[in-house]
């Protein structure tokens, strides 16, 4: 035998699940087999303690969903209601000649007690708890059913959009959100399911009415005309013996109706009782007033004074207790009082600031109020998504919140607390972009775009339309932000990379290749080392999702040398296929700028001079030169860009870094490459030579 089949049979044997199987299957006997009386009162009786056992459950159910069962229950009661009428049926018309007592005691008693034996009572009786479980309670049930259902179906977006805006706000985990998901589904399948359950017991009712009339028809034919009964004998016996079994059915039918409306109609999360005893019974003016009419009716001539008067006693009686002020409970001795001490400062006293951080504007806290449906959030979460895709590694979570000191249209968006970028959004309005191809000026107000610095103007919806035909941009509050943000992230990924950040990308790479991890770190190289390398990629614009190439160019590079920078040459020489890819998107030419030969030669002794003194990779260049060296690159980017080419500068290896240093402070946008790093399947054009005069 296999380990799997070992376990299994060692499992103790469920017997609980086999309730629901045995009870289908005895339902389903039950209309082939005939059942003799005694059985028949064994089930009726059984059948009306499960309608009271289910009716007080729901009584002392908090929450729909804790009684979730209810829809199938529902459908298996209803099944066996017509079930035993059925069996009932079949015992009646065999054995009705007999007597009243032929289909048992439950239903003689029912045909006898409660109708005093009179069939024309009981009919009437029949019919109007037909018409109560049907017209009132079934029907009302049923609507409550169906628009709590439309209405669960309509409120989940919103719903799990306020579970996602938790989870990115970090008030609750992943566990918790899973957790509130799935409510909100069952709660959706719930209400589904009642509205849908409820026509069973709408069906239950006329199925009633038809056997009555089934029962009543055949009965009298069978008495009559098999067993040669006189008519009067024939109704006595069959009439009295339908109406017990069709009473007997729907004063359970009724108790179930009743449970369903109760499940449905719930709103809060108590027990009826003690909402009713909360609600109800507290306001002591409503008790008087109740016991002011009670006594007037009472006091009219011809009404019966007792029993108004005394339940107007009762109504004043407990109107006065609920205005008794509560007994004065004993007092205490006073305490005495705390003495000032200077408590002593605790590391508890610590406050961390928040890695990132979004402060906004009272104007703007709709964008950001999950309770107003507010997409900001929901944005967010999108953009942290988009840069873990696109960057490689998840930043932390983004804690929102309002700030009063900031102008009402004015937001802030912070790292470590420190600011990285702000701006003003106007909610209800748009801002039109300018991307330099607008072909007119549009009213509102002019400003510039808080991301990337170009000309805008805040425009009304009614502008919207106008402004696109013209060739702007146009965006509006949520997504200025949004922007923004996505903007300051990625241009400061490399100092949200941290140590945690680290070894989690470590971590997933084990996951993986565990041999590749555990012989680079830190066999090879410490984690700070590998921190500082992978900060150099994203301060460079080269994203972490080759990281398992990353950390094999590394294992390849430290075995040479442990100096950050020059692991972090190694990796781009490695990485050189996506870095150009990722530059020029595809294109075979690439179109890029170039030193001048002599000016090369004289940038590469200056580099080679510092470090022979053991100075850091910088270029040692006199005031003038370096300055005349910027104005050149500016004025060749500004040349690349009128082409649409990207502004890119090859170098030699050595100079790659002094220069980027060098330019990146005017040049933010311009990319350095080198000689290195363009893959061999590259043609290379230059377009623009950069050299400086003497």
């Amino acid at each position: 035998m296999s380990t799997a089949a070992t376990l299994e049979a060692s499992k103790p044997f469920n017997w609980q699940g086999l309730a629901a199987p045995i009870l289908v299957m005895l339902v389903l006997a039950m209309m082939v087999l005939p059942l003799p009386p005694f059985l028949l009162d064994m089930l009726f009786t059984f059948n009306i303690a499960l309608a009271l056992l289910v009716m007080l459950v729901s009584l002392y159910t908090a929450r729909p969903l804790e009684f979730a069962v209810f829809p199938t229950l529902l459908l298996m009661t209803t099944l066996m209601r017509l079930s035993l009428n059925v069996a009932s049926t079949r015992v009646v018309l065999m054995n009705g000649h007999t007597g009243p007592g032929a289909a048992g005691k439950v239903i003689e008693s029912f045909g006898h007690l409660l109708i005093g034996g009179n069939f024309t009572v009981g009919l009437v009786v029949f019919v109007i708890l037909i018409v109560i479980n049907f017209m009132v309670i079934t029907k009302g049930a049923g609507r409550i059913a169906e628009v709590s259902a439309r209405f669960t179906l309509d409120a989940m977006p919103g719903k799990q959009m306020a579970i996602d805006a938790d989870l990115n706000a970090g008030l609750i985990g992943e566990q918790e959100a899973r957790r509130r998901r799935t409510e909100v589904a069952q709660e959706a399948d719930f209400y589904g399911a009642m509205d849908g359950a409820s026509k069973f017991v709408r069906g239950d009712a006329v199925a009633g009415i038809l056997i009555l009339v089934i029962n009543i028809v055949g009965g009298l034919a069978v008495g009559i005309l098999q067993h040669n009964l006189s008519f009067s004998t024939a109704a006595n016996n069959y009439i009295l013996l339908a109406i017990g079994d069709g009473l007997v059915a729907q004063v359970p039918a009724l108790i179930i109706s009743t449970a369903a409306g109760l499940v449905v109609s719930r709103v809060g999360t108590t027990d009826v009782g003690q909402q009713l005893a909360a609600q109800l019974f507290t306001n002591g003016k409503a008790f008087y007033l109740t016991a002011a009419v009670l006594g007037l009716l009472g006091l009219i001539p011809g009404m019966p004074h007792v029993p108004f008067l005394l339940f107007a006693a009762a109504a004043g009686y407990a109107g006065w207790r609920r205005h008794q002020p509560p007994a004065p409970e004993p007092e205490a001795a006073p305490a005495p009082m705390p003495v000032a001490e200077n408590q002593d400062a605790s590391w508890d006293d610590v406050q961390q600031v928040d890695a990132l951080g979004l402060e906004v504007g009272y104007r703007l806290i709709p964008l950001v109020d999950r309770s107003q449906n507010g997409e900001l959030l929901k944005r967010i979460n999108a953009l942290r998504k988009k840069f873990a895709q696109d960057i490689g590694f998840l930043l932390p979570a983004v804690h929102v919140r309002d700030n009063l000191e900031l102008k009402p249209s004015g937001y802030r968006i912070s790292m470590r607390g420190v600011t990285i970028g702000e701006g003003d959004s106007h909610p209800g309005m748009f801002l039109a972009i300018n991307p330099g191809q607008a072909t007119a000026l549009l009213p509102g107000s002019q400003t510039t775009d808080p991301a990337f610095g170009l000309p805008a103007v805040w425009i009304d919806a009614a502008s919207r339309d106008q402004a696109s035909a013209y060739g702007y941009t146009v965006v509006d509050a949520g997504t200025v932000i949004a922007t923004h943000v996505a903007h300051a992230l990625q241009n400061n990924s490399a100092q949200l990379l941290g140590r945690n950040e680290t070894q989690m990308l470590l971590d997933q790479v084990a996951k993986s290749s565990p041999k590749l991890v555990e012989d680079l770190v830190p066999k090879l190289i410490p984690l700070s080392t590998l921190q500082r390398v992978l900060q150099g990629l994203l301060s460079e614009g080269v994203a972490l999702r080759d990281l398992r190439g990353i950390l094999e160019s590394l294992a390849e590079g430290a075995a040479r040398t442990q100096d950050p920078q020059e692991l972090l040459a190694g990796v781009r020489t490695a990485l050189g296929g996506a870095i150009v890819q990722q530059v020029f998107e595809g294109a075979r030419d690439l179109q890029v700028m170039a030193l001048d030969p002599e000016l090369e030669r004289v940038l590469l002794q200056t580099v080679q001079s510092v470090q022979a003194v053991g100075g850091s990779n910088a270029l040692g260049l006199e005031p003038g030169l370096a300055e005349a060296l910027v104005s050149e690159c500016v004025n060749a980017a500004a040349r690349q860009d009128s082409t649409g080419a990207p502004s890119v500068l090859i170098v030699p290896e050595k100079l790659r870094v002094p220069v980027l240093r060098l330019v990146r402070r005017a040049l933010p946008q311009l990319r350095v490459l080198a000689h290195s790093e363009i893959p061999d399947n590259r043609t290379i054009r230059v377009t623009s030579i950069i050299g400086v005069k003497s």
